[in-house]
């Protein structure tokens, strides 16, 4: 398959390679001396195998990311010399560029053309925008006014300072951009770091922990601890000695993260689930509105958590946009993620493709009608058919859950005055679209929507400037933009009288 696809040779070495986790400087085993297999997701077949850490790997690095911040070189490196490593992060990224991205192909099985266009650029992006935080995270000064202290004079100011030792747990979906996203403002708040990268993913996270190295970044500011969330994951949300917990992944495991570090209250921010409503208006220009539609849920094989799931057209064009959409979903070419001819891979687990072929089932059960898939696809690895589903209700699994795969319901809508309840009638709010010509309505749609982002006239559109997060149980706190900066720091206030 290598040679047929053409795949990265440095990504085919490193995958084949012995896996360590880094703690510090040093590569080690687990201390349990367990690993784990992670499969190539497009044949099933074993692509790697890591060490399986545990609470007692947490505690190690834990405590090798409270030195590195206490003590360390980290700590006394100016923002400037803070800024210029965490640059070299972004440079060394579009240097293996290839590597990289053939690696996320192998691992999470998406389109090797897509990780190359996507996943690499924007990743190497959020280190560069971050960088020059470094220097811009500053505090204010302030003049007091104490009125039971006529006549006093005060010089005051603020401070913005890091948060401390962070643990970071980051999904399978997009492996080596959410790690990214995460490092990114932690680093340049000058915070230290336990990344836990998904089980079903990671190597990119590995290979990461070797640039990070080689751009100057002092040891153990980052730890990569692989593991699974109930062995790692779980114990580093809970850990007395960890400042702050970030996290991506499903609604239900954020719940269990924000429990976890109840214990010294550590401060969380959440980035979860979504079932995004898509908002096609019969005025939209549907030579844009339909083949956007389609991207919005099947990029990324329907795995992301702002995929446009919930597809509304308005009455008077709601058969030629179900019909326009699922006519794009009978054209897209399923196969592997090297392969050069791929548009949609596979899921990137057995587990992930049984789910989505179960919500399928329910759909399928419960009345819905398939214009296009609903099925697996083939016999081998862990493909689905993009699916589009109508003939739905609001009380159907498929309208009200996130699925996370490639599958869309298609909701007919009457009008402007009538679309805000039902989009907005769900436990998410993380992002939301709208097709329209008619940029006055786009707008006042707009502000209706309980949505952390609203795209008009486009779909998935992610910049490191622009902040990404959710409304009601899609999370808390927001990704990228300068709003990141605030997961990451304390704010001091000095009073000193004069």
């Amino acid at each position: 398959m290598a040679s047929e696809l053409k795949a990265d040779p440095d990504a085919l070495k490193f995958a084949a390679g012995d896996h360590h986790m880094l703690i510090g400087g040093d590569w080690v085993h687990a201390a349990s001396g367990k690993t784990f297999d992670t499969p190539n997701p497009a044949t099933g077949e074993t692509l790697a195998t890591v060490p399986a850490g545990n609470s007692e790997d947490i505690d190690r690095a834990v405590k090798t990311a409270r030195a590195a911040f206490e003590t360390g070189p980290w700590s006394r490196m100016t923002p400037s010399e803070r800024g210029r490593a965490i640059h070299k992060i972004g440079d060394l990224i579009l240097e293996h560029g290839d590597e990289l991205a053939t690696l996320e192909s192998l691992d999470n099985g998406k389109p090797y053309a897509i990780a190359r266009a996507a996943d690499v650029p924007l990743a190497a992006d959020l280190f560069h925008y971050m960088s020059g935080w470094c220097t811009r995270s500053q505090g204010e000064s302030i003049v007091p006014s104490v009125p039971y202290m006529p006549g006093a004079e005060f010089h005051a100011y603020s401070l913005k300072e890091p948060v401390g030792v962070v643990g970071q747990i980051i999904p399978w979906n997009f492996p080596l951009l959410m790690a990214a996203w995460k490092l990114g403002p932690a680093l340049a708040a000058g915070c230290t770091v336990i990344l836990k990268p998904a089980e079903q993913t990671p190597l990119s996270a590995l290979r990461l922990g070797e640039i990070i190295l080689e751009a100057g970044i002092p040891e153990g500011v980052v730890n990569v601890v692989t593991g699974f969330g109930e062995d790692a994951g779980a114990p580093l949300a809970a850990h007395d000695d960890v400042d702050k917990i970030a996290f991506t992944g499903s609604t239900e495991v954020g719940k269990l993260i924000v429990q976890a570090a109840s214990g010294n209250l550590k401060k969380v921010s959440l980035e979860l689930g979504g079932k995004s409503p898509n908002i096609v208006y019969a005025d939209a220009e549907m030579e844009t509105a339909i083949p956007g539609a389609a991207s919005a849920i099947f990029f990324n094989h329907g795995q992301c958590c702002a995929a446009g799931s919930r597809l509304f057209a308005e009455k008077s064009v709601f058969d030629d946009v179900a019909q326009g959409v699922a006519d794009a979903a009978k054209k897209i070419r399923v196969g592997p993620g090297l392969d050069p001819s791929t548009e949609m891979g596979p899921l990137v687990s057995h587990d992930q493709m049984s789910r989505v072929c179960r919500y399928l089932d329910e759909g399928a059960r419960d009345g819905a009608t398939a214009l296009a898939g609903g099925n697996r696809h083939g016999e081998e690895g862990f493909f689905v058919e993009p699916t589009v589903l109508t003939d739905t209700t609001n009380d159907m699994s498929v309208v009200r859950e996130e699925i996370f795969g490639p599958v869309v319901t298609v909701i007919p809508f009457d009008s402007a005055e009538t679309i805000r309840q039902p989009a907005n009638d769900s436990e998410f709010g993380l992002a939301a679209g709208i097709w329209t010509k008619d940029l006055s309505k786009a707008h006042r749609t707009a502000r209706q929507l309980r949505a952390g982002t609203v795209w008009i006239n486009c779909y998935n559109v992610f910049d490191a400037a622009l902040p990404f997060g959710g409304y009601k149980q899609s999370g808390w706190g927001r990704e990228m933009g300068h709003e990141a900066m605030a997961l990451y720091t304390e704010t001091k206030a000095v009073c000193a009288q004069l």
